[in-house]
Order: C-alpha cells, then sequence, then structure tokens
C-alpha cells in the first residue's frame, strides 16, 4: 500500500465530520434568524413612535404665554358693575367672588388670531356655585364663550351657537366639578369647527358650517378674548396660545 494513500475509514471520518458541522451552523442560523428578526419588530414600533413625536415636535408651532404668574401685565378687570377683586396670589390669576360677573380681558390683542388657533388653561372653582371658567374668544369676526360649571354648577357649552346659549344648544354637557381641584382646558377654533376638551376629554365638537356665532350681552366688555366667573371665585394659571398648522386645520375640514 502507498504510504500516502488515506485511510478509506479517515476519509469517511472527515466527511462525516464536515457535514455534521454543516449541519449545526444551519440548524443555528434556522433558529437565530426569527430571534432577530423579532427583536428588529420589536424595536421598529418604538422607534417609529419616537421618531413621529419628534417630527410632532418640530412641526408643531410654539405656545405663546399670556399670563407672566406675577402681576396683570397684559390684562385689564372689566369693569361689569359688582364685580369682585381680581389680583394674583402664589402664582395663579384670580378672580373673587362677585355680585354677578368678575373677569379679566386680554389688552395686548394686535397680534390675537381670529381662527386656527388653540388655547390651554387651568382653572379651578375656590368657592360657589356658578361657572368658574367663562372664556370668551374670537371666532373670525365674531366671538362667543366656552362656559364650565355654569347654570348651578355643572353645565358646559358655548355661548351662543344661532343665538341658543349654552344650555340650549347641541354643545350643551353636564360635568361634575370638585371645588379647590384643578381642571385643564384645551380649546380649538378652526375655519370649520370649535372643538374643547376638559382634562383630556372632549366634550365640544361644534361645526361651524351655516351656524351663527355670537356672545350674551353680559360678557360684552370680555371681547375679544377674557376670562370671567359668575358669583364664584376663580383661580386660573398656565394660559396660553398657539396658532395651528396647516396641517392641523386639515384635519378637522368636514370628510
Amino acid at each position: 500500500m502507498n504510504k500516502s494513500t488515506a485511510h478509506p475509514c479517515s476519509q469517511s471520518g472527515n466527511r462525516s465530520n464536515i457535514i455534521c458541522l454543516l449541519f449545526c451552523l444551519a440548524l443555528f442560523l434556522t433558529t437565530a434568524a426569527p430571534v432577530v428578526a423579532e427583536k428588529k419588530k420589536e424595536q421598529s414600533p418604538d422607534k417609529k413612535t419616537a421618531k413621529a413625536d419628534a417630527q410632532k415636535k418640530k412641526s408643531a408651532t410654539p405656545w405663546v404665554s399670556l399670563f407672566n404668574g406675577k402681576n396683570l401685565d397684559g390684562w385689564k378687570a372689566p369693569e361689569f358693575g359688582g364685580e369682585g377683586e381680581v389680583h394674583v396670589k402664589d402664582g395663579n390669576l384670580m378672580l373673587e367672588m362677585g355680585v354677578d360677573l368678575t373677569g379679566v380681558t386680554l389688552t395686548k390683542v394686535k397680534n390675537l388670531p381670529t381662527t386656527n388657533y388653540e388655547i390651554e388653561l387651568e382653572a379651578k372653582r375656590v368657592d360657589g356655585t356658578d361657572f368658574f371658567c367663562g372664556l370668551t374668544f374670537p371666532v373670525k369676526k365674531d366671538p362667543c364663550s366656552f362656559i364650565l360649571g355654569g347654570w348651578g354648577g355643572s353645565l358646559c357649552g358655548i355661548s351662543s351657537i344661532d343665538g341658543d346659549d349654552a344650555s340650549q344648544n347641541s354643545t350643551t354637557t353636564f360635568q361634575t366639578f370638585k371645588k379647590n381641584q384643578w381642571y385643564k382646558i384645551r380649546l380649538q377654533v378652526t375655519d370649520h369647527k370649535i372643538q374643547a376638551w376638559l382634562d383630556g376629554k372632549q366634550i365640544v365638537d361644534q361645526n361651524l358650517k351655516d351656524r351663527k356665532i355670537s356672545i350674551r350681552y353680559e360678557v360684552e366688555l370680555s371681547r375679544p378674548f377674557g376670562i370671567t366667573s359668575f358669583a364664584t371665585t376663580a383661580a386660573l394659571k398656565n394660559i396660553r396660545l398657539r396658532k395651528l398648522t396647516q396641517q392641523e386645520v386639515a384635519k378637522t375640514a368636514p370628510k
């Protein structure tokens, strides 16, 4: 036998080892691939959400604060007759209980938008049983008011739609309000509708097509932007406003 010739059994053993190694490698790749794919799948939604949030923040217009928490700079207290004291306490804008209305009206209105904007603020009823936030705001050339906690303490809605106030139109709802509890208010006005949220829950979704918008005569001194309370002590803070983007306005258009 030629010494250089490998033993047949040795060749067979080498082939077996190679086949075994290839089989193990194939098995590893087969089992590992779904795990890698699953990890990518798990990470993908988070990355998409983070990207969407970043894009949203980038595209959103900046907020403008309307109350500095220190004094009444930029505001005035209308003389409704029988109004309570208006002052700042502990960073809050206070409307003390009066005989009927107490309020503040914005004086710096040169750049105040009349449509395609939104407002945010926080409000609470400190004392009394009627509305602690009567927010008067512009809707194009005509203002109206968003009432929170009126007519005995729980009624909310827009005054006025087609001449009907907050107690008599399609925006009427009843909410439970506790004394000395802050409530976050968000109100949005576009060319197409008025929307409002209370602590993140939407309570107004009013289309504007073919609707007449107006305010009650009692709050004429609140035009074009003001906040009132009725026989109630109210506290207000974090009052701010921003203009909406074209994309945000488009979302409110009729389908």
